[in-house]
């Protein structure tokens, strides 16, 4: 009986509402299980007298649904694109994150480049500029000193005394007086010839000589008093007084070259003989003195030749040479002519 009522109550739902299929009525038919339109039906709270009102319920909510999902379904393929889209905006991000860094490396690289060749151009124009002020001071100095010929023969001649004083000493502590003699006779020839030449020839007489030559009679008064002092023919006070003098005016000598010299002041320009900077001149009393010693040294060095050793005549020469070195050395402390500086004109 319960079957035979629910296909009744179907059949006639069929046929009263089969033009309401555009309301889905047989979506509801085929969608609703018999199960629920029975309890629906036994539902007294309901009548079958207003069954319209239960199919349009059935009829919207089925509309929604569809609504819903398709509207689900579009955000999906809305949500879809959008993220294709992120996508691609991340790519192109990502691709012009990447050219913008070999960009960046390129300009870098550029930047180091234009910063190299500009410190390369400073450096070569640094340089070019201490080449310039070199050879700028270089042509002052050369307005400011004066050049000369140091190779002239009585120069020659100063440097060929200086060079052979040690042999000399060398020969007078071998007790070799005959060939010592014949040195000091040498000596005091090529001492009386530099003069001479240089007084008589032009060309010859140079400012170097005017250090050169009480140079080289220093160093050859202090050799042979020194090595005579040793074979006991010269008194040792004497020689430590004469050696005293000459080597204060030595020292004298190469102050005044300091302070000639204009600057820079360097050890080549210092040393360099072409460069006159000053000129000496000594006192009278000074060559007096020069010709007293070379005469002592020259008859101590012939005595032990011709015998006459402990002469008295020797002791007296020696007590002369002693004053006339203490007296010309107080002329250089006195005299304000015994140097000048030199200047070109």
């Amino acid at each position: 009986m319960r079957f035979l009522t629910r296909c009744s109550i179907l059949r006639i739902l069929g046929r009263r509402y089969t033009n309401q299929s555009s309301c889905g009525v047989i979506d509801v038919y085929n969608n609703v299980n018999i199960r629920s339109y029975v309890n629906i039906s036994a539902n007294r709270r309901l009548s079958l007298r207003n069954p319209p009102v239960f199919v349009s319920a059935i009829c919207v909510y089925s509309s929604d649904s569809k609504k819903h999902f398709l509207n689900l379904e579009k955000k999906a393929e809305v949500l879809k694109d959008v993220l294709e889209h992120k996508k691609e905006q991340l790519k192109d991000t990502e691709q012009r994150i990447r050219l913008k860094g070999e960009e960046i490396v390129r300009d870098i690289k550029q930047h180091k480049e234009i910063t190299g060749q500009k410190f390369r151009e400073k450096k070569e124009h640094i340089i070019k500029d201490i080449l310039e002020t070199k050879a700028k001071v270089k042509e002052k100095l050369e307005i400011v000193v004066e050049r000369e010929n140091p190779f002239t023969i009585p120069n020659i001649l100063c440097m060929a005394r200086i060079a052979m004083s040690p042999y000399l000493g060398y020969v007078i502590l071998q007790d070799n007086y005959t060939l010592a003699l014949g040195l000091v006779a040498f000596a005091g020839i090529t001492d009386l010839l530099d003069g001479w030449i240089a007084r008589n020839y032009e060309g010859q007489s140079s400012k170097m000589g005017s250090f050169l030559d009480p140079l080289a009679d220093k160093v050859l008064i202090a050799t042979l008093f020194i090595s005579l002092t040793w074979q006991n023919l010269i008194p040792l006070n004497l020689t430590l007084l004469i050696v005293g003098r000459d080597a204060a005016l030595v020292a004298s000598a190469f102050v005044i070259r300091y302070r000639s010299l204009p600057p820079p002041r360097t050890l080549s320009r210092y040393f360099d003989v072409t460069h006159a900077t000053a000129q000496l001149a000594p006192t009278f009393i000074s060559k007096v003195n020069t010709a007293v010693q070379l005469l002592l040294v020259g008859t101590t060095v012939a005595a032990p030749v011709f015998g006459y050793v402990e002469h008295p005549a020797l002791h007296a020469l020696c007590a002369v040479t002693a004053v006339t070195t203490v007296v010309s050395a107080i002329s250089y402390l006195v005299s304000k002519d015994t140097y000048k500086f030199l200047k070109k004109s």
